[in-house]
């Protein structure tokens, strides 16, 4: 009877684990008008407001969905945007991220683990719903999507993946070729 008990729980443990290593398909496809939205947010520990429409104006936008702040996988991809936020600036783009799981601590998030670098917004139910960014294992939270979305509102790569690692790479790769055109 132990044996099988533990049986059935790696078996659960190993499915868990392969399912959150896949990557999934984003919900919002290239070229598909980006859902305009307006939210509150922090930045290098201040209250902020952002909106999507004036961002925009102002050349491509990285909207990146993370689960919660201050959680192992959020903090890393924090700071590596914070890292490379000069390389994102060189080619026009704006940085912005967004969840709904620890929002009360958007403020010290944006000035340690961001490093005053760029604006993370709060996803009001609505946000998640039209970018489809769920996170169905923890109702309220948000998957790890991030979206380019080009100066004409479109998204122009869509990419989600639950490990933090290659949402920089790819997104920066995108907006430099974005810039180059």
């Amino acid at each position: 009877m132990i044996l099988r008990r533990t049986f059935i729980a790696a078996a659960v443990v190993a499915a868990v684990a392969t399912a959150a290593a896949v990557p999934l398909a984003a919900a919002l496809q290239d070229g598909v008008k980006a859902p305009l939205f307006s939210a509150k947010g922090a930045r290098a520990g201040k209250p902020v407001s952002v909106n999507l429409a004036s961002e925009l104006r102002k050349g491509p936008v990285v909207l990146y969905f993370f689960p919660a702040a201050f959680t192992a996988g959020c903090t890393i991809e924090a700071n590596a945007f914070a890292q490379k936020i000069g390389e994102f600036r060189q080619a026009g783009a704006t940085v912005i991220g967004m969840t709904a799981g620890n929002v009360d601590r958007l403020i010290e998030f944006s000035a340690k683990e961001c490093a005053g670098q760029f604006t993370v917004a709060a996803a009001s139910p609505a946000v998640i719903k039209a970018y489809d960014v769920h996170l169905a294992a923890k109702p309220g939270w948000t998957t790890r999507t991030t979206y380019v979305i080009g100066r004409n509102g479109r998204i122009a790569d869509a990419f989600t993946d639950m490990a933090p690692n290659g949402h920089i790479a790819r997104s920066l790769e995108v907006v430099r070729k974005m810039a180059a055109r």
